[in-house]
């Protein structure tokens, strides 16, 4: 296979605003295809993979090239991939066979290297988790599938699959998650079908959240850190329109977006509420469930944001632990006495998850009581990484 030489400059450029200047991968190519509407399937294929690849496989790489510049890196990726290196293609490090021939001596190298992720998250999540630890790198470095969640609202699961097939789109449907479609690896949905409000693109992991809520119809449910709202929306769908769910966050853009999917997805029963510092004293005692879908490390999410460990640093990770402690003293005043509070991260961290609560529990003996607690490792369910702590307000 053959390298083209305006992609690759494409490729280059993308690559070193994510990987120099710390930009967020998903948003510069969601732009970059926006600004070349006329690259086709094939070329938005090779600039995606290069890129995602790149950046999850990046200390790995390195170690391959035996150089850090970027395009020594994608360099290195384009031969992996299979990719012949043109005559006009220069880089720093070592020529194309020795890359290659590097390739067995991975095996070698301390897990950081051979695993691609900082030293200090590695000893850190080491520490935390111990020997689940390099199960959870391995499963977080696979290719990521699109996972589907149908909302039933507006059809079933079989429909859904039915007319997903009439548009081209081949989906499998996946135990335990009853409202869950997959597409087939490395196939993407296209923007018209993801604008229906038929389906949602939403994570295994993600799905398993709200239901532990089991919403009930004339239910007032808030979910306070909503963000664009996808598990507002799933309890929409739960509880068939008949609870009322307050969707809260700090980010007026995110309730922007998050009316523009209700709409979609006929979910009426969503009031979309910016969230300030009188909130919870606003509405003490009136929710029969809180959900706290809480900032994290994102940590669970690599497969898919492999971005994300090479920007996130050991000041954020304990900025969002003090969120966290934060949210959980103050947002559930906004619940009632034996209502359901439901805590919930991206993260595998135990400092983020368990711990928490651990913290919150403790001080608060005789005010609410530990109904169940879930670990949802990608290593084990082959989908993101995920916490879900669920307690009742005694």
């Amino acid at each position: 296979m053959k390298l083209h030489r305006h992609l690759c400059a494409s490729t280059l450029d993308i690559a070193k605003s994510v990987l120099v200047n710390h930009r967020v991968l998903d948003h510069e190519l969601a732009a970059a295809f926006e600004q070349n509407p006329k690259w086709g399937k094939r070329d938005r294929s090779f600039v995606a993979e290069s890129l995602f690849e790149t950046t999850r496989w990046r200390r790995a790489l390195s170690f391959l090239v035996d150089s850090e510049e970027t395009n020594s890196l994608l360099t290195a990726q384009w031969l992996l991939m299979g990719y012949e290196l043109p005559e006009w293609h220069s880089y720093n490090g070592r020529p194309a066979d020795e890359i290659l021939a590097h390739q067995p001596l991975l095996a070698d190298q301390p897990r950081a290297v051979r695993q691609s992720i900082p030293d200090w998250i590695d000893q850190l999540a080491h520490t935390e988790l111990g020997d689940l630890w390099e199960p959870q790198l391995t499963a977080l470095n696979q290719k990521p599938s699109v996972f589907l969640r149908v909302n039933t609202l507006i059809t079933t699961r079989e429909k859904a699959q039915a007319w997903l097939a009439e548009n081209n789109v081949e989906t499998t449907t996946l135990p335990n998650h009853p409202d869950a479609l997959a597409l087939t690896p490395g196939k993407m949905l296209p923007k018209a079908l993801r604008l229906d409000g038929r389906i949602e693109i939403q994570d295994p992991s993600s799905q398993f959240i709200s239901p532990l809520l089991n919403p009930k119809p004339g239910e007032r449910i808030i979910d306070a850190c909503s963000g664009a709202g996808g598990k507002a929306l799933h309890l929409c769908a739960l509880s068939n329109n008949e609870a009322r769910i307050f969707a809260m966050d700090v980010d007026p853009k995110k309730l922007n977006s998050l009316q523009t999917r209700a709409k979609h997805a006929r979910a009426s029963e969503i009031s979309p509420k910016a969230i300030n510092e009188t909130t919870p004293a606003d509405f003490e005692n009136i929710a029969d469930s809180l959900l706290i879908d809480s900032p994290c490390s994102g940590l669970g999410t690599l497969k898919r944001q492999p971005d994300l460990k090479w920007r996130l640093k050991p000041a954020a990770l304990e900025r969002v632990r003090s969120i966290q402690a934060e949210l959980l003293a103050t947002y559930p005043r906004m619940l009632k006495p034996g209502g359901k509070l439901l805590y919930a991260t991206c993260s595998i961290l135990p400092s983020e998850n368990q711990d928490q609560v651990a913290k919150f529990l403790k001080n608060r003996p005789d005010q609410y009581r530990l109904i169940s607690q879930h670990n949802l490792l990608p290593s084990e369910t082959g989908f993101d990484g995920f916490h879900a702590s669920l307690l009742e307000k005694l």
